[in-house]
């Protein structure tokens, strides 16, 4: 079964973060390239939504939460069989506190 990726607006949100970051500290060249790069990896995806582990941070939730890894990114997802959906919740900088992977928001 294909799935089809939608991103959650927080996640929406982090990737403008990362962009922004990276367009004042490099140059909007290496912020589209390091966004590219996060938006090619969930392509995986639509074939295999079961591919990355569970995020043990986020057990405890009703969602069942998976991650994959881009350089310093965890790319948090859920996925929705019965919608056919996947569904990113957040892009996670690695380099942050991993408690924080917890936010609500």
């Amino acid at each position: 079964m294909t799935l089809k990726i939608i991103w959650s607006e927080f996640a929406e949100t982090q990737l403008d973060e990362i962009y922004d970051y990276y367009k004042n500290k490099a140059s909007s060249k290496i912020a589209k390239k390091l966004l590219k790069g996060i938006i090619n990896e969930t392509q995986k995806l639509i074939k295999t939504p079961l591919i990355g582990q569970e995020e043990e941070l986020l057990k405890g939730r009703e969602i069942n939460y998976r991650y994959l890894v881009f350089k310093n990114y965890k790319l948090i997802y859920s996925v929705d069989m019965e919608n056919g959906f996947v569904k990113i919740a957040d892009v996670f900088d690695t380099r942050q506190n991993p408690p924080k992977l917890k936010r609500t928001k």
